[in-house]
């Protein structure tokens, strides 16, 4: 198969609207720019969306789950069954993401891209399954060149999916057992940064496991050559779901569909796409800041201000979930509040 779509151009931001939206903006009754950031998320969204009036409520979440074979050097607190286990809680509707797709109101897809314990076919999730895991990466490749072909599809076919349903935004989310490793080592690889500073706690590892998987990451990125380039990474290094964020943020930004960034892992898909087409950086909001180690860096290189900081570090798309309410008063501020004309106030 042929990976030419990921260098399809990205739809363009219909400026002519995000003017107008400008413009209406500072006809509401407040002082220009005192809602902040509030104003510009919905200014963006207006040039995205290519209308002065934009809006968020039908959200599409993708959760794209998969086992990685580096979890055998011992990377993670949490045995690798769990990936499977949590793909069933996702089909039962009792995972963190569940809950909260439910109350906001947002369609939620989970999709099985290989797990160790296969639960087999679920209500609620699409399979798309690749193999059981990738390859440990202290070892070869983790994704052979056809994986990481279906993998990136898979994402694309997510946001296919999402525009079908008319959906105004999209969410995506990961899990996967020793996911937080991968995304480590392929933020090192884009960055040429030292792992000590960006391998975390992942799941919940102490001072000492810490240590020690940013010793696996080390290894693992010196079997191969540091200059190449992000798409070479992401199959060296990378996983199944981050491959999948990966596609679905590019394919995103290529049919039109903002999207709204999760935590590290996915931050680090987002990096990972825009190396590969840089034009999809314009498509993307940030929801949160993780509270695990790496993220700041890759927001940074990113010069993305997430909405929120609450301490989160769960994944599942479960931060910029949380961060939707605050996209959607955006929304409903810019297209409800009074102008001062309509209210009889006295503009400056």
């Amino acid at each position: 198969m042929s990976l030419d779509w990921l260098s399809l151009p990205c739809q363009n931001v219909d400026k002519k609207s995000e003017q107008l939206a400008r413009e209406h903006q500072a006809q509401l009754t407040k002082p220009p720019g005192s809602l902040g950031t509030l104003e510009t998320l919905a200014i963006r969204l207006a040039g995205l969306q290519h209308t002065a009036r934009p809006a968020v409520q039908r959200v599409w979440i993708s959760v794209f789950a998969a086992d990685h074979g580096v979890a055998a050097e011992g990377v993670s607190a949490f045995p690798q069954v769990v990936t499977g286990e949590m793909v069933r809680n996702f089909a039962n509707g009792g995972a963190a993401i569940s809950v909260l797709a439910r109350s906001l109101g947002a369609m939620l897809e989970v999709v099985n891209l290989g797990t160790v314990n296969d639960p087999g076919d679920l209500p609620n999730v699409r399979r798309a399954f690749i193999a059981p895991q990738t390859e440990n990466f202290c070892e070869r490749p983790a994704m052979t060149a056809a994986q990481l072909d279906l993998a990136l599809r898979a994402g694309a076919e997510s946001v296919a999916a999402a525009r079908e349903a008319g959906a105004q935004l999209f969410i995506g989310g990961e899990m996967g057992i020793a996911n937080t490793t991968a995304a480590a080592a392929l933020a090192c690889a884009l960055l040429g940064e030292l792992p000590s500073r960006l391998a975390g706690a992942g799941t919940g590892l102490d001072a000492a496991g810490i240590d020690h998987k940013a010793a696996v990451i080390a290894r693992g990125l010196a079997r191969y050559a540091a200059d190449d380039d992000a798409l070479t990474w992401l199959g060296r290094v990378g996983g199944f779901e981050i491959a999948a964020l990966t596609g679905a943020y590019i394919a995103s930004a290529q049919q039109g569909l903002p999207v709204l960034v999760d935590g590290f892992i996915t931050t680090v898909a987002a990096l990972t796409a825009t190396r590969i087409h840089p034009g999809c950086r314009e498509w993307m909001f940030f929801g949160h800041r993780s509270r695990e180690r790496g993220h700041a860096q890759t927001l940074a290189a990113l010069n993305a201000d997430p909405l929120i900081d609450l301490g989160l570090r769960l994944g599942e798309a479960s931060g910029a979930a949380t961060a939707l309410p605050l996209m959607r008063l955006a929304c409903e501020l810019h297209s409800r509040m009074a102008t001062f004309a309509q209210a009889g106030v006295s503009g400056a």
